[in-house]
């Protein structure tokens, strides 16, 4: 039986393998956990699938940073693989791409290959996606789309998404300037030209060009919500490694991604004991086995030697990036979360935790606690449990408040907290390693006397909607600790499900309520 249960939530792609190790079949997923146990949940397969399945020993899988990077990724797996149980399509044309042509005056337009004159920017994945990166680009810099400049203004002209050469409306200086910023937003440099547009757009409003000034707001607003960049498939000639690495425990564990031509299409995954000079090392000895790319992306510099040793295997110059911003910087932190998720799963985020809230123990259990209501009608209570940092839903428990009248989340939490650990003492019981409670320092303080009455010196800290603040008990300031940091996001991420879970209760009594 196929492991699945570690799987993380994250988009990416599945390869299921045969007994040879030989992948028979790549899919793609939002959630790649929820996509793979659909196979073992469903009853109801096609023959090819069920085929497929009984013939699969094993399960790799990559993570992206979105669907559309999965769906890059899919493909090029597909194709340098050749899955038996993919379906061929040895015919298919290639995902499209967006051209500025060589004219005097570049037209925009659509190209099946990147092949010829002038600028090719893609591939897309998705028509409506490539449509509308192209009416958009069109819009903001409004670039031409006619074949030939006929001399006479066309409806696009009139509705101001087309700055008109034809008519001699613009100069060739100006409308090349809108090419080479269109280009920028298609390469994946937004920031680079926001910042310019806004430079740009101050100096008109300080000399009072606001009719000016307010073009290049839109133009800024628009390029903002376009600046989502794709980065699985990059038009890179040649091949590029992309190799990070994290220390843990005394050992290393490192993830190697290949690209070809800019598009992923495999990992390697190693393990060995850390040392001073590791990198280098490794480098070394897999470079002495393996083919050499033209690039080579790295976390940290390596020495300069290395670099003529890499070269010479190669027979060519190889280039060594230690990237800081930008598509390749993106890549290397993808390695990273690949890392992360496949070597320690959610074992990170809970030693972050840990560290963060000075516990003696990894919080291996935690337990949540949250209040719902509506103008303190039904009011409900919720705990979800979170065994080692994924949620353990047969310990979920649900609490309709018995002793609160009217609106009174303080006593609320109390009552829930009481009546969780009276009992689970009384029963001898597993106890948490820590307690959360949905709420500030009045919430916090409720719950902890409670636990005090019991004499359960129980580890607990309260979660303040408003900003992501931690409070722990003696302390009258919140912790110092960033909302994006993985131990505040998993903080978030317990107290959104016990949220979650409360809301579903406090709906089901007022069903009841009604009904009565």
């Amino acid at each position: 039986m196929i492991e699945y249960s570690t799987l993380p939530a994250e988009p990416g792609c599945y390869l299921f393998k045969d007994k040879n190790g030989a992948i028979i079949y790549v899919g793609k997923a939002k959630n790649l956990k929820k996509r793979v146990a659909s196979y073992f949940q469903k009853r109801d397969h096609d023959k090819k699938t069920r085929k497929m399945l009984s013939l699969a020993e094993s399960l790799d899988y990559l993570v992206t940073a979105n669907e559309v990077e999965a769906l890059i990724l899919e493909n090029s797996l597909i194709k340098t693989n050749h899955p038996r149980f993919n379906i061929n399509l040895r015919d298919a044309k290639q995902y499209a791409y967006i051209q500025f042509t060589d004219d005097p005056f570049p037209r925009v337009c659509i190209a099946r290959r990147s092949e010829g004159k002038g600028q090719f920017f893609g591939p897309f994945v998705s028509a409506a996606e490539r449509d509308y990166v192209l009416s958009v680009v069109k819009r903001i810099f409004r670039l031409r789309t006619c074949k030939r400049l006929t001399g006479r203004a066309c409806l696009r002209y009139h509705i101001h998404t087309c700055s008109a050469p034809c008519r001699g409306m613009i100069d060739q200086d100006a409308y090349r300037e809108q090419v080479k910023r269109a280009s920028m937003v298609l390469k994946g440099r937004s920031r680079d030209l926001i910042g310019e547009l806004r430079q740009e757009m101050a100096a008109c409003a300080e000399s009072q060009d606001y009719e000016r000034a307010m073009v290049l707001r839109d133009q800024t607003q628009a390029i903002e919500r376009l600046s989502g960049k794709q980065d699985m498939a990059r038009q890179v000639q040649g091949d590029e490694d992309i190799i990070h690495y994290l220390a843990h425990a005394g050992n290393i564990y490192l993830m190697l991604f290949q690209v070809h031509h800019g598009t992923l299409i495999n990992k390697k995954e190693y393990i060995f004991e850390e040392t001073p000079d590791m990198l280098e090392e490794f480098l070394v000895q897999y470079y002495g086995e393996n083919p050499v790319p033209s690039d080579l992306i790295l976390p940290s510099e390596v020495d300069a030697t290395l670099e003529e040793y890499l070269a010479v295997q190669r027979g060519k110059k190889v280039t060594i990036t230690v990237p800081k911003i930008g598509a390749k910087k993106r890549l290397l932190d993808l390695v990273e979360k690949n890392i992360e998720i496949s070597f320690f799963g959610d074992r990170i985020k809970l030693e972050e935790l840990q560290e963060k809230l000075a516990l003696d123990t990894l919080p291996e259990v935690i337990e949540c606690f949250d209040i719902s209501h509506i103008s303190g009608t039904a009011v409900a209570g919720s705990m979800v449990q979170f065994r080692n940092g994924k949620p353990d839903k047969r310990n979920y428990r649900r609490f309709r408040i018995k002793t609160v009248e009217g609106i009174d989340d303080f006593s609320a939490i109390a009552e829930v907290v009481k009546r969780r650990y009276s009992r689970l003492k009384k029963e001898h019981g597993t106890l948490p390693d820590l307690v959360v409670i949905d709420g500030g320092k009045g919430q916090l303080s409720a719950a902890r006397k409670e636990l005090k009455a019991l004499d359960l010196p129980l580890p607990i800290i309260g979660l303040a909607k408003k900003e992501e603040q931690v409070f722990v008990p003696g302390h009258s300031h919140p912790l110092s600790l960033e909302k994006k940091e993985k131990a505040s996001l998993f903080l978030q991420e317990i107290r959104d499900e016990a949220h979650r879970f409360a809301i579903s209760y406090h709906h089901l009594l007022r069903r009841k309520e009604v009904r009565q």
